[in-house]
């Protein structure tokens, strides 16, 4: 990587004794010549970034506009977030703040949305930052933002083109906001320490965050259609997984989650969230993100990974599968149990049906199950007892969380409304697990060290529910078959 420079604004006083040959461009670093200065910024010819309408726009447009009327007279600030700092003068890749993406589609940092009352009903303004094209020095003196360093950025005029919003600089948003005088104010806060100095605290501001969270749990036929796109690309990425584990087997996970990775840098924005490549016992661990053990012939894969698509929608689907392609029959009993149990989960998802309901249908097949094998010894139904709930030993998690932008989504909604009734719309995960630690004394030997978990991703219908990532088999010969099929075709050659 280039070295990078942290870059005030150049000292071009008169009062500078080297004003006049020099230009400042930061500690570190020497002095810019005033001559290199006038020669990098003249004679360039217009680089405009694309000029075609966002394809949310008409989605985009109709979200701002059902929460400004849910806030009725009051003025929304709703910022995006900054650059987060990974290391020194080096940055994480940034990803847009999720409710200021949803209201916008817009993905550059530092910009803020504000929705006001008007005469008319909510008027949008799009606060962006100016451009660092060749106009102003920050061109080729800013590693951060200037369009050398980082490429073509959308500033004003071109966002309100392709975002169709009114739109303003970002440097007009404090006087703007001051000249409100109301405490009708809200702002979404956490997100910009600026703009939280700017707006008074308000007790309705978390009103705010709650109201966009439960907003978002309804998806239109954009969002639908973006996680149907993340999800086949996921697929892919499955399918890239299996070609290779003839190569990760003796090589380890870490080649698991690269490779699943590289599929959604390819065709996606990045991974919606750590991938978990857990093989063996390591399936046991809900979270096993650091994907730094071995992967073994005989053991399980169990694969929990989603594509984040480039409209930030992402997947959420986990497998489990036998490495050498074949379920041993220890493997393939707790397989079908939880497979069992997934389908009596999604068959409870329906208009009407309580959120919890999948948690229910799949939880009392896991329990029944449980006590078949010796493994639970209380009758199933004391067993689920709310008193009791000894079953959870063995399956720590619910059942279904809500997916979109946030692979873990609308999070801030209230617990009446996350856990009350399913509507049309919603789109949540079926992913029941059985975990059998390997030094757990109340599970016989030979399931010991097996975790198995499945995955979907379920979209409510209007007359029950579709799952959106049935593409994937399920079945455990389906998933054999699958699986040399796809070795039938060659294995890669990953010059590991």
């Amino acid at each position: 990587m280039s070295e990078t420079t942290l870059t005030p604004e150049p000292d071009v006083s008169a009062e500078h004794p080297l004003s006049e040959h020099w230009v400042w461009v930061g500690p570190h670093r020497p002095p810019c010549p005033r001559a290199l200065f006038e020669h990098m910024t003249s004679n360039w010819d217009v680089a405009e970034p694309s000029s075609e309408v966002h394809p949310a726009a008409d989605f985009t447009k109709l979200r701002r506009r059902a929460i400004g009327e849910h806030f009725e007279g009051k003025t929304l600030v709703i910022p995006t977030g900054n650059p987060k700092v990974r290391a020194n003068d080096t940055d994480y890749r940034f990803r847009a703040g999720t409710d200021f993406f949803y209201l916008t589609g817009c993905a550059e940092p530092d910009a803020v949305l504000v929705i006001a009352p008007s005469p008319t009903g909510p008027r949008s303004t799009l606060y962006v930052p100016h451009r660092r094209d060749h106009h102003t020095h920050e061109f080729f003196t800013d590693a951060r933002y200037g369009e050398l360093w980082v490429g073509v950025r959308r500033g004003v005029e071109e966002s309100a083109t392709y975002f169709d919003i009114d739109t303003a600089p970002l440097e007009y948003l404090e006087k703007d906001i001051a000249s409100l005088k109301s405490k009708d104010v809200l702002t979404l806060r956490g997100f910009d320490a600026d703009v939280d100095a700017l707006v008074k605290e308000n007790s309705d501001d978390e009103e705010l965050a709650v109201a966009l969270s439960e907003q978002r749990l309804v998806k239109d036929d954009f969002e639908i259609a973006q996680l149907q796109l993340a999800i086949h690309y996921t697929v892919k990425g499955f399918e890239d997984v299996v070609r290779s584990l003839p190569t990760a087997v003796g090589r380890g996970e870490r080649v698991i989650e690269g490779i699943f990775n590289l599929r959604a840098r390819v065709e996606g924005n990045d991974v919606g969230y750590d991938t978990i490549a857990a093989s063996g016992s390591h399936a046991t661990t809900l979270h096993w993100t650091r994907n730094d053990g071995n992967v073994q012939e005989g053991d399980l894969l169990l694969l929990d990974a989603g594509v984040e698509c480039h409209n930030l929608y992402t997947a959420d689907v986990t497998r489990t599968m036998p490495i050498n392609g074949s379920f041993s029959p220890a493997q393939r009993r707790i397989y079908e149990l939880v497979l069992k149990a997934q389908k009596a989960g999604i068959a409870a998802v329906k208009p009407g049906a309580s959120f919890m309901a999948a948690n229910d249908a799949a939880m009392q097949v896991l329990a029944e199950g449980l006590y078949e094998l010796g493994i639970l010894s209380e009758e199933p139904q004391t067993a689920l007892r709310k008193d009791r709930q000894l079953y959870r030993r063995y399956t720590l998690h619910g059942v279904s969380h809500m997916l979109g932008i946030d692979v873990h989504d609308c999070s801030n909604s209230r617990n009446e409304v996350y856990l009350g009734e399913l509507h049309e719309g919603y789109v949540l995960t079926v992913e029941p697990g059985l975990y059998f630690q390997p030094n757990d004394l109340t599970v016989p030997v030979e399931y010991r060290g097996i975790g198995v978990r499945i995955e979907d991703d379920v979209l409510v219908t209007s007359t029950g529910a579709k799952n959106l990532s049935e593409a994937l088999p399920r079945e455990p010969q389906a998933l054999e078959d699958w699986m040399t099929e796809i070795w039938s075709r060659g294995t890669p050659n990953l010059g590991l």
